[in-house]
């Protein structure tokens, strides 16, 4: 995979027991670097472009991705970008 650069600091991050039990490690990594690189994954038209208003404006950035297995996940970074989350669905 080629080097993805950062458009934003992700804070510490953090991910949910409920994720960390389910996610392949490997494609939390993978995720947490196109998330912080402006990709937003499997995000809906309206989401993708309120990540695209929010970047610059430092809003609160949202991403969806899925594993290897198929398993859903979400990576948020807060909009004062001291935290990125990654979590399930459900732990929301």
């Amino acid at each position: 995979m080629n080097r993805l650069e950062s458009k934003f600091h992700l804070g510490q991050t953090v991910i949910t027991p409920n994720a960390r039990d389910r996610l392949h490690p490997e494609d939390v990594l993978v995720s947490l670097k196109r998330h912080a690189a402006g990709d937003w994954g499997d995000v809906c038209e309206a989401d993708r472009q309120e990540n695209e208003f929010s970047l610059p404006r430092d809003l609160r950035l949202f991403s969806v991705y899925h594993d290897r297995a198929g398993e859903k996940f979400w990576i948020i970074t807060e909009a004062d970008r001291s935290v990125t989350t990654i979590l399930l669905p459900e732990d929301y």
